[in-house]
């Protein structure tokens, strides 16, 4: 029946697109009828976002009706591997251009030369890159004339949202029983869990930006209130959802923040700005300035962003006893090292703020470390003991040939199929299994803490030897 609604929904949106392209094939001709270059130039770009449209509701018809052929069959579990990886690429390059930019456009507001510039001019910039030489130049206001071909820097920030929320349902909401909902940290079913998923962003992005409005003419209230804002997501998400789900969600939190800064407030600023300088009236200075606070606020939640996107590698975070106080010590020491990094570029060094960041970096490392226990190893632990529980609680998954209903292939390439295979890679075992406690993934197989104790002592054995 979910899959009759979502080919029904489908067509629908597919039948709308090409209405609207039909209608604006129609407007173009009389456009040019006309002779109206303005309008030409209007439904030129609407027709580039409805083509757009059609080329992506094309590829997600195919990709349905593919489904469709291979649902509760052994390719099930390779097409959504595929549907990940996709998704996953294409989130990371738009992420890319989209971070790639706002450090770009925040290096060049730091660096402008304000000195002896003409009067319209809030400073200009020379730099050399690719073998060529440029000039930049930023005006206090705007031009005297717009000019046609403006470059609006907004769908790097649209795209990277709109495939990260798809990989978040592609991986989370499919899957919200594995990889969203661990029931030692709260029990609950999966539409609730999704229903709080997307509930949190909504709030989240309401209240941060009520605090933008009422609190940023006192930075220090602002800064304070927006580390406590921060603080209550990190611990909430830890208490809510699974280690990587809590961490993933910490990082959706800072991507929605970002995206809806420039839909909701950045660009609808800048238009207005563009409007008025084209009615030949000065634009209204306060679009510029919230703007500007947004965009520089954007450029802080970078570094937290990327870590959060690589975290899920790094199980000695998420699946920490104090994960949340990890997720914060992070996020505070890497947004510290980019606040070093732009007043580097303004040349108004700190001589405190680098240092701060990276000790605090450094003690989340150090708090992160493996707590070794050697009271529970008085008897020698045999291989045999080991593999037992691996072949019992492991092996589902991580084997040549996976019995597991979701992973057709062992994750990561990871097998403990042999004797030799858990020997190479008992490092590893020990980290997910000891220290972190994330594998078996979301625990499935039943792993008790006795057999955990087990493999722990066992590594520790084998390292003395």
């Amino acid at each position: 029946m979910t899959g009759i609604i979502t080919l029904i929904c489908w067509l629908v949106a597919l039948l709308i697109t090409g209405k609207y392209t039909y209608t604006l094939y129609h407007r173009k001709e009389k456009a040019i009828a006309n002779d109206d270059e303005k309008l030409q130039q209007k439904v030129a770009k609407q027709q580039n976002i409805a083509y757009t449209l059609i080329v992506s509701l094309s590829i997600l018809g195919a990709g349905i009706i593919y489904y469709f052929f291979v649902r509760n069959t052994v390719y099930e579990g390779h097409f959504f591997e595929w549907l990940n990886l996709i998704i996953r690429w294409m989130h990371i390059t738009f992420g890319i251009a989209w971070i790639g930019a706002s450090f770009y456009f925040v290096f060049l507001e730091n660096a402008l030369n304000r000195q002896n510039v003409r009067d319209e001019l809030a400073g200009n910039l020379w730099a050399v890159h690719g073998g060529g030489f440029y000039y930049l130049e930023k005006y206090k206001i705007a031009p005297k004339e717009i000019p046609k071909n403006l470059h609006w820097f907004k769908y790097e920030a649209y795209f990277t949202w709109l495939t990260g929320f798809s990989l978040l349902t592609v991986v989370y909401y499919f899957n919200a029983t594995s990889y969203l909902i661990d029931p030692e940290v709260l029990s609950m079913q999966p539409i609730t869990a999704i229903a709080i998923s997307i509930g949190s962003l909504i709030i989240g992005w309401i209240i941060y930006d009520v605090m933008c409005k009422k609190l940023i003419s006192n930075k220090w209230v602002f800064i304070i209130a927006m580390t406590i804002f921060l603080i209550f997501f990190a611990w909430f998400y830890a208490h809510v959802f699974s280690g990587r789900a809590a961490y993933l969600h910490f990082g959706a939190l800072l991507g929605t923040l970002m995206a809806a800064n420039v839909f909701f407030v950045i660009i609808p600023g800048q238009k207005r700005m563009v409007a008025a300088a084209k009615k030949g009236l000065p634009p209204n200075p306060e679009d510029g300035k919230a703007a500007f606070i947004r965009s520089y606020s954007n450029n802080y939640f970078t570094l937290p962003v990327l870590f959060v996107m690589i975290s899920n590698h790094f199980p000695s975070t998420f699946g920490n006893t104090y994960q949340w106080l990890v997720l914060i010590g992070i996020t505070l020491g890497s947004a510290g090292i980019k606040h070093y990094l732009n007043l580097r570029e303004k040349e108004e060094l700190s001589v405190w703020v680098l240092p701060i960041s990276i000790l605090l970096l450094l003690a989340v490392a150090l708090v992160t470390a493996p707590k070794i226990s050697t009271e529970k190893c008085a008897e020698e632990v045999t291989f045999e003991q080991v593999n037992a529980i691996i072949q019992k609680r492991c092996i589902v998954c991580h084997s040549a040939t996976p019995a597991d209903a979701v992973w057709k292939v062992a994750p990561n390439g990871v097998k403990y199929d042999t004797k030799e295979q858990i020997f190479s890679l008992k490092d590893k075992i020990f980290q997910r299994v000891v220290v972190s406690k994330n594998m078996p993934f979301a625990n499935q197989t039943g792993m008790t803490q006795e057999e955990r104790d087990v493999i722990a002592c066992w590594v520790q054995q084998q390292a003395i030897e």
